[in-house]
Formats: structure tokens, C-alpha cells, sequence
């Protein structure tokens, strides 16, 4: 009974490492959040413009969240 056990464990610990491969970076989902932004308020232009300087606004607080990430990262 221990040894289903021990095999259980040692086999959980092997593909432990393997599923970090699925976290997202969070340097990439704010890469991505940023151009979808920028690619609503572009189309928001001919449509709206105030809606359009508010989407780029948002934009602009991702990106300096997005340099900040990455001067911490080097």
C-alpha cells in the first residue's frame, strides 16, 4: 500500500514542473491588453472620439504598467 503511495507522489512531482508551462506571463496578457485597446480606440475614431481618447488613455496606463514590469525584470 505505501508503494502506491511513493509511486503517486513520484509521479505528481514529475509533471509538477511540466504544468508552470500554462501560467501566463504577465508581461505578454498586458501585451496583448494593450493592442486590443489600441485597436478598439482605432476604430472607436471614426465613431467616437471622446470613447476613442478614453480607450487610448487606458492604453497608455497599460503600457506604463508594461515598462514597469519590464525594468523590474532586468
Amino acid at each position: 500500500m505505501n508503494r502506491g503511495h511513493r509511486e503517486h507522489d513520484d509521479l505528481f512531482r514529475c509533471c509538477e514542473g511540466m504544468f508552470g508551462i500554462f501560467k501566463k506571463d504577465p508581461v505578454e496578457k498586458l501585451r496583448r491588453e494593450h493592442a486590443d485597446l489600441l485597436a478598439r480606440a482605432h476604430k472607436m475614431s471614426t465613431v467616437d472620439r471622446a470613447k476613442s481618447d478614453a480607450l487610448v488613455a487606458q492604453a497608455a496606463e497599460i503600457e506604463e504598467k508594461l515598462v514597469a514590469l519590464q525594468s523590474e525584470k532586468s
